[in-house]
C-alpha cells in the first residue's frame, strides 16, 4: 500500500486502535493529524512517526463541541492544505441498564460518538467535494448489530454510525470518495488489559478463534479501505471480530 504525499485525520489517534492505525498509515506514507482530549500526551508516538518520515500535528479536539471541531480543522488545512483521509475513531461509553440509566449518560455517549461524527465529517467533507477525492472510514463495533447489555447508549451510537456511514456513501460516490466502515470485535488494549483473568475468559469464549484481536488488525482492515485498489468499495462494513458476528 503506498499513499505518499496524502494527509489523514485519525481521531483518538494517541492509543489503543487509533496509535496502530496512525503508524499503519504512516508507514505508507501519510502525514498525520491526531487528536487528544487534551494537549498532554506521549512524544514516543509523534517521534515514532516522524522516523518513519512522516508529518504529525496533534491538537486538542472535544468531540462534543462544535467550535472545537471548526478549530481543529482550520489548523489542519493550516498546516498541511488538504485532508484526503478522516478516520472516525474516537468515542466514548458510558455503560449502565437502561433502567438505571441517566439522561447525562446517553446525551454524553450520542455527543461524541454521533453529533461528533457529524460535525467533523461534514467540516473535512468540503475539501474531499471540492478535491474530487477522499476517503472516509467510520469505526464502529459489533455491538452496534449485536447489541450489548448495559449498553443500549454505545450500541445505538455505533449502529448509527453503520447507517450515517451508508447514506453518506451514497451521497458522494459521484465525486471519487468513499464512506465505509470498519466494525471491532474484542480487541486487546489498555481497556482490556484492566479485566480480571476470569471476565477476559468469558469474553474469548464468545470468539470462535478462541483469542482477542489486536490493534494491528483493524489498522489493517482501515489501510485496506483508504488504499487505490478499493475505490470501487463503498457503503460497506467491514466486520473484524474472529468470527463473533
Amino acid at each position: 500500500m503506498k499513499l505518499e504525499g496524502q494527509v489523514a485525520i485519525v481521531t483518538g489517534g494517541l492509543r489503543g486502535i487509533g496509535e496502530a492505525i496512525a503508524l499503519h498509515l504512516a508507514a505508507a506514507g501519510v502525514d498525520l493529524v491526531l487528536s487528544s482530549r487534551t494537549l498532554e500526551h506521549d512524544q514516543n508516538l509523534q517521534q515514532e512517526i516522524e522516523r518513519l518520515g512522516r508529518q504529525c500535528l496533534i491538537c486538542e479536539l472535544e468531540l462534543s463541541d462544535s467550535k472545537s471541531i471548526e478549530y481543529f480543522v482550520k489548523m489542519a488545512k493550516e498546516r498541511f492544505q488538504k485532508i484526503d483521509i478522516l478516520i472516525n475513531n474516537a468515542g466514548v461509553t458510558k455503560d449502565n441498564l437502561l433502567l438505571r440509566m441517566p439522561s447525562t449518560e446517553w446525551h454524553e455517549v450520542m455527543d461524541v460518538n454521533l453529533n461528533g461524527l457529524f460535525y467533523l465529517t461534514k467540516a473535512v467533507l468540503k475539501g474531499m467535494y471540492r478535491q474530487k477525492y477522499g476517503r472516509i472510514v467510520n469505526i464502529s463495533s459489533v455491538v452496534g448489530v449485536t447489541g450489548n447489555m448495559g449498553q443500549t447508549n454505545y450500541s445505538a451510537s455505533k449502529a448509527g454510525m453503520i447507517g450515517f456511514s451508508k447514506s453518506l456513501a451514497r451521497e458522494v460516490a459521484n465525486r471519487c470518495i468513499t464512506c465505509n466502515v470498519v466494525a471491532p470485535g474484542f480487541i486487546q488494549t489498555a481497556m482490556t488489559d484492566r479485566l480480571s483473568d476470569s471476565q477476559k475468559a468469558k469474553i474469548i469464549e464468545q470468539i470462535p478463534m478462541k483469542k482477542m484481536g489486536s490493534p494491528q488488525d483493524i489498522a489493517r482492515a482501515v489501510g485496506f479501505l483508504v488504499s487505490p485498489e478499493t475505490e470501487f468499495i463503498t457503503g460497506e462494513v467491514l466486520h473484524v471480530n474472529g468470527g463473533m458476528y
